[in-house]
Parts: structure tokens; C-alpha cells; sequence
């Protein structure tokens, strides 16, 4: 398992752990990483423990690119120069963690916070890292593979892990990982979605919202070649014993795409860089970011070209779109809300996990610390009684479709007036009582809409409240909270 080759890339800094002289710090801006990140996902969900914890928490199947992106800056917070910004995302990820724990549909426990399931996460990253190098066919120097590991060992114990759950030594850990590989992943069912469901079904990142032709001829040519090229860097004997397919040409296609990645690296400086593409997938028209403009009109291109598409191809129409528009329909279904909002997590019920993801993507956006976050998510948790006892009318404990759409509720209730509250306090950075253009956009990453005339440039706590009961009461459709709560 050990790969000693010549020409790494990058080279070793010995003694930087964290921050731009880490091998961490090269590798995030690295194209080839994009895959090794889609290979370790695999690899985490393909162990019992998280791949229960994906199925009943996560947002990965109804909201990827939100999910793409958080981890990111996550990463970025962990491995980067500041202790500070590194202790309080660590505190972050943990009290997250904390929140998911139960049981799989073998009735078998799951812990987020069981020290040997964030361990394997930890272990899943850096050998996809090592790996992505090897099939490049540029494998590390023992050196830099050594410096890599003690960087993610340091990452694990900056989450608290003192106790060292990750091997020693480097001849240790593959060893641990090759155990690991043979006797404890299984096929679980969260591991079938990512390959089988995810890239067939990946909903458009924001930055192509609304161009469904567009998406579905992109997605049709990359998703089968994402799934093979991710199912054959995986490790042998767990393809053979999770029964994975074997396609011929996929070792091919497979080295094929990590040598093609990895020449983007070749490109001018800047020009490809983790950050700035993620904030262009999120970048909105409705941004008063510089760059809004740009992608205004380049998304009106796309439009006539999607319209070229629809002419002249068969892709038939996608689920969960309107077709190329101007402007979206004002108002949603009760089954429409329900998909793009209430269900979070997307497996067609609403319950606890659901509003749980709301209230975790607003702590991320917010980035609130333990009291501001408790609160929030208390509200939400005061909230979904108030919907179980209005609307669970079989008694199973979740709400489905249905019932949520034969009640026809509204939602507004004290309890949802009480989470309205709690989020504007926590956006009121300074609190003054009202949502400053910084303020606003700190949580929405878009423009200051309200008018200045009437708001002072401000935004009021009764209009805050007001604007989010009538998205979330009467499913109208908001420039401000579905990018925030319903986009992917």
C-alpha cells in the first residue's frame, strides 16, 4: 500500500502541520482532490456506522452542493493558520456530531462522536489523498506521505482525539485500513445511493438553478463516468465482496480522468482555486457581489442554449424544474413546498432530522457559537411538536406528503414564530434591533433588497419575522430563503 515514487507533487515542508506551507494547503486547490473527495465519501459511507448516520441525518441526496460546500469550509477552517478559527470549528463539528446518534435498520447503534467511526473519516481522506496521486501516476515520497499523515493525525486531534485512535505509524495505519477494507465495510444503503442514485439524479448546483436542459445534457455525459471512475479506484477486495460491477475499460477510464485532472494544475495561478468555485456555484443574479453581473448574462446564454438543446436532443423533462423561465411561479404546491423545503433529508417524511438540517445549515451559515446555536435549534425542536401533535394524524411519529398536504396548514404558529425570533437575533450580529446589508447578507448571500426609504437601509425584526412566516407558512416562493433552505 505504501507508495514511495519519485516527483511527488506536491513536495514536503517538514513542521507545518496546518496553514499555506501544509501538504493539506496543496493538495485543496488540487483538481485531482475533487474525485479523491467523491472516493472518500464512498469509503465513509460504505462503514455501518456513518452510512446509518448519512441515511437518517444527512442532506447529501436532496441538497449535494450545500453539503459539497460546508465540508469545504470546514476543511479550510481546520487545516488553516489560525488556532482560533481552528478550536471554534472544532467545537462546531462536535456539538454537530453530538446531535447524531440512533440506530440503523438492523438495530444497530450508530455514534457520530464514536471515536473510531471519526477516525475512519479522517483515515478515508488522507489515503483517498495518497491514492489520487498513485492513479495521476504521481505517487509520494514516503517523506511527504509521512507529513500528510501526521497533518491529518494532527486534524483528528485538534477534534479532541487525544487518545490517538489513528495508528502511530504510517506501516501501522495501512495495516488498520486494510483491516479495516476486509472485515467492517459493507454495501450499505447510503453507499448505493452515492453510486447509483447521486450522479444519476444530481440536482443542479445554484449557479445553473433553472436550466434544467443544460444540466441534464452535462449530467447525462459525466455522471456514469464519476460513478465508474469511483467505483474502480475503490480497493479490490471490497469490490469483489460488496459485489460491485466490474466494467471493462474502467481501470483505463479511471487513470484516465485522474492524469487528465491533473493537468489542470498546469494552469496559470488563480485560475483554479477551491474557493473561488465554490462561491461561483453559489453565486446568485440577485448578489451584489461584482461578479453577479457576469453571471447574469452568462446565465442567459445558457437559457437560449438550453432552449437549442431541447430542439434539437430527447432529454425529457427533469423533476424539480420549471422550465427555463424568467421568473419562477409564486407560489408552491403543498407537495411542491414539502420536496423543496420541509424535506431536508429527502426520504419523504417529514420529521426531527429534517428541521435538525434546517437548523444546522443556519448555525453554518451564521456561524453562531454554542448559546446562539442551542437556542436555534431548541426553537426548531419546539416547532416540531407543535407540527407532530398538529399534523402526525397516523400516530407514526413523522409526517408524510399527504399529510401535510390533506391538513393544508398554516404554519404559523407560535412555535415557528418563536424560530422566526431566535434566527433574527442570531443575524442581529450587533444587536441592534434591526438586519444591517452586511447582516442581511451574511445569512442570505444576496443583495439588500429592502427599500431604503422605508427601512432606513435596515431591515426590521417585525419585517424579518414576517417575511420568513410567509415563506415558510404560505410557500411562496422568496430571492432571499430558496437558495438559502431549498436550493441543492
Amino acid at each position: 500500500m505504501t507508495d514511495t515514487g519519485s516527483n511527488p507533487t506536491p513536495e514536503t515542508q517538514p513542521g507545518h502541520l496546518f496553514g499555506p506551507d501544509s501538504q493539506f494547503h496543496r493538495f485543496f486547490n488540487d483538481p485531482r482532490w475533487a474525485l479523491a473527495m467523491v472516493r472518500a465519501t464512498v469509503l465513509e459511507a460504505a462503514h455501518p456506522q456513518i452510512g446509518a448516520a448519512l441515511i437518517d441525518n444527512s442532506t447529501f441526496v436532496m441538497h449535494p452542493w450545500r453539503r459539497l460546500r460546508n465540508t469545504l469550509v470546514s476543511l479550510q477552517r481546520m487545516f488553516g493558520a489560525d488556532d482560533d478559527v481552528r478550536q471554534r470549528e472544532a467545537a462546531r463539528l462536535n456539538r454537530l456530531h453530538t446531535r447524531l446518534s440512533g440506530t440503523d435498520a438492523q438495530n444497530r447503534p450508530y455514534d457520530a462522536m464514536d471515536p473510531q467511526v471519526r477516525a475512519w473519516v479522517v483515515a478515508t481522506l488522507f489515503e483517498s489523498s495518497v491514492t489520487m496521486c498513485r492513479l495521476s501516476g504521481q505517487p509520494l515520497k514516503q517523506t511527504a506521505m509521512e507529513q500528510l499523515y501526521a497533518e491529518f493525525q494532527a486534524f483528528l486531534a485538534a477534534l479532541g482525539d487525544q487518545a490517538g485512535h489513528l495508528p502511530p505509524t504510517l506501516k501501522e495505519f495501512w495495516q488498520y485500513y486494510d483491516h479495516t477494507v476486509e472485515t467492517e465495510l459493507e454495501n450499505t444503503e447510503a453507499l448505493r445511493i452515492i453510486l447509483y442514485k447521486l450522479f444519476d439524479h444530481l440536482p443542479a448546483p445554484p449557479l445553473l438553478s433553472g436550466l434544467p436542459t443544460v444540466w441534464a445534457a452535462g449530467r447525462t455525459l459525466a455522471g456514469p463516468v464519476i460513478g465508474t471512475v469511483t467505483v474502480a479506484s475503490l480497493p479490490e477486495p471490497f469490490r469483489r465482496r460488496a459485489g460491485l460491477p466490474e466494467i471493462p475499460g474502467a481501470q483505463t477510464l479511471m487513470h484516465g480522468a485522474y492524469m487528465a485532472a491533473g493537468l489542470a494544475r498546469f494552469l496559470p495561478e488563480g485560475w483554479i482555486e477551491t474557493e473561488a468555485l465554490t462561491d461561483l456555484l453559489y453565486l446568485s443574479p440577485d448578489s451584489d457581489d461584482p461578479r453577479a453581473a457576469t453571471i447574469a448574462a452568462l446565465h442567459g446564454r445558457m437559457k437560449r442554449a438550453g432552449a437549442l438543446f431541447r430542439l434539437v436532443t430527447p432529454f425529457p423533462a427533469q423533476p424539480g424544474f420549471a422550465e427555463e423561465a424568467e421568473e419562477p411561479a409564486p407560489r408552491r404546491s403543498a407537495e411542491e413546498f414539502f420536496d423543496a423545503v420541509l424535506d431536508q433529508t429527502g426520504d419523504g417524511h417529514l420529521d426531527w432530522p429534517d428541521l435538525a438540517a434546517m437548523a444546522r445549515e443556519l448555525s453554518t451559515r451564521l456561524d453562531l457559537d454554542e448559546p446562539e446555536e442551542t437556542r436555534l435549534y431548541n426553537a426548531y425542536a419546539e416547532w416540531w411538536k407543535e407540527l407532530q401533535s398538529a399534523l402526525d394524524t397516523d400516530g407514526d411519529g413523522r409526517i408524510s406528503k399527504q399529510e401535510y398536504a390533506a391538513a393544508v396548514p398554516s404554519l404559523a404558529g407560535p412555535a415557528l414564530i418563536r424560530v422566526a425570533e431566535v434566527l433574527f437575533e442570531a443575524t442581529d450580529k450587533n444587536g441592534d434591533q434591526r438586519i444591517d446589508a452586511t447582516e442581511h447578507r451574511t445569512l442570505f448571500r444576496t443583495a439588500f433588497h429592502r427599500t431604503p426609504a422605508a427601512t432606513g437601509e435596515s431591515y426590521s425584526r417585525s419585517a424579518f419575522v414576517q417575511d420568513f412566516l410567509s415563506f415558510m407558512s404560505g410557500r411562496r416562493h422568496s430571492t432571499a430563503y430558496d437558495p438559502l433552505l431549498a436550493e441543492a
